[in-house]
């Protein structure tokens, strides 16, 4: 009788504690989760860059090849997006507002592994057509999809914290900027953060970063800035760059909004493939006529980091050749062609102010147009500091965000990322019809 009984504890115990217990299957798919999470992106970013590298050779050979190439691989992109996933379009990160709402179905549309597989792809495909997106939304996307699939297949519950959690792991290994992805996941997708969430999130952005920073190397996105501001410019260029690039930023947003909301689809007649060929049309004669605006605009934005003069109109030209993108629907994000363009918008105050630091004015520029254009200034100020290892800019960069994010307000109140989302819930169910008397 003793025996059985012990047998018997034994066995609950072991469905408590051991293995198979609910409590390790959820510590197992947080991190195989966050692991894959690190290497798709790692994946996703070498992907990204090849196809920006074989772009940029096709280029050197024949320059007015993407008056040709560029509106068709628009075309085909939007033709196909539509076809194979439409939560594919688009930057990624309102699909997982939206998918939040309802996380244990998010695999099935928002989050799932052809959204998934498709927002890999035609990022991809799009960087090779010379389309103006970045990975880093993309990232998100495909960072919360991974992850909620590690709690299907260890038939854990996906919750809105596991959608979160590696949204924000995405954030970080797309960037190498840890605590920017906590930061991420605080400002936009968690409208109501808890302790919970706290420890799920860091704990996958600190998995994931550590997956990244082993395979791919310790290493600082835009290169290290070592300049620093004195007071008396910091009174001058804070409030500058935060009006300029906050007002700058605010009018993209509206603009993507307005578009977003069937302003563009208006203006082509209701065909999106008219739309997205007009589109690329826009974003390859702007690409022609100036040579800088393809792609992220990684090149030119680090280059202004570290001190070089590009052309004025550079920082015009990119947020035209962004939001043209934008408009196509194409799948692929916005954070780094926000950054080039803002570090167009900091190119231009340089101009102004030519006797204070270029990069640290080029710093200020980019912080104060992305603040503007995402609305989340405690993120793009860390984003900043991190990809750029500016840690005593800290307190200008912080107080030209706050400036830009109030300047921002007077364009639009709406924040973009909240806005794009209302396009993925689904419809309200309407009211039974009461039966009648």
């Amino acid at each position: 009788m003793r025996d059985s009984e012990a047998i018997r504890r034994g066995r609950v115990l072991l469905r408590r504690h051991g293995p198979t217990a609910p409590i390790w299957r959820k510590r197992a798919a947080i991190l195989g989760g966050a692991v894959a999470i690190g290497l798709v992106a790692i994946g996703f970013a070498a992907v990204a860059d090849r196809a920006g590298d074989l772009f940029a050779a096709a280029l050197a050979r024949n320059r007015w090849f993407p008056l040709v190439a560029t509106p068709a691989g628009f075309v085909a992109i939007a033709w196909v997006t539509a076809r194979l996933a439409p939560a594919a379009r688009g930057s990624g990160i309102p699909q997982i507002m939206a998918a939040k709402r309802d996380p244990q179905n998010a695999t099935r549309t928002l989050a799932s592994a052809r959204t998934a597989i498709v927002k890999f792809g035609l990022t991809a495909v799009a960087l090779l057509c010379g389309a103006s997106v970045g990975r880093e939304g993309p990232t998100v996307q495909i960072g919360a999809s991974v992850m909620a699939y590690a709690h299907r297949w260890l038939r854990v519950p996906v919750s809105a914290s596991v959608l979160v959690a590696g949204a924000a792991a995405g954030v970080a290994a797309a960037f190498n900027t840890p605590l920017a992805g906590v930061a991420f996941a605080i400002e936009e997708l968690a409208a109501a953060y808890e302790q919970k969430m706290t420890l799920l999130v860091m704990t996958a952005v600190l998995i994931a970063g550590m997956t990244s920073l082993g395979l791919a190397g310790d290493y600082v996105y835009f290169g290290v800035v070592g300049q620093t501001l004195p007071l008396v410019q910091v009174l001058l260029l804070a409030p500058l760059a935060g009006v300029f690039g906050g007002l700058a930023g605010g009018a993209f947003s509206r603009a993507m909004l307005w578009a977003s909301r069937g302003g563009a689809a208006r203006l082509a007649r209701g065909r999106p493939l008219w739309l997205a060929g007009g589109c690329g049309l826009l974003v390859a004669a702007i690409g022609v006529a100036t040579g800088l605006t393809w792609g992220t605009g990684y090149a030119p934005a680090r280059a202004m980091i570290e001190g070089s003069h590009a052309p004025l109109w550079f920082g015009p030209a990119k947020f035209a050749a962004a939001l043209a993108t934008a408009a196509a629907g194409l799948p692929g994000g916005i954070f780094a062609p926000s950054l080039a363009t803002g570090a167009g918008v900091g190119n231009l105050i340089r101009w102004l102010v030519p006797q204070a630091p270029g990069g640290a004015v080029v710093l200020l520029g980019m912080v104060a147009y992305f603040t503007g254009v995402v609305r989340a200034p405690l993120t793009s100020v860390i984003i900043i500091a991190e990809t750029t290892a500016s840690r005593g800019l800290m307190l200008p960069l912080l107080a030209t965000a706050l400036i830009a994010d109030g300047a921002a307000q007077l364009v639009g109140r709406e924040r973009l990322y909240h806005g794009l989302s209302l396009a993925f819930l689904p419809p309200p169910k309407e009211p039974p019809t009461p039966p009648e008397a």
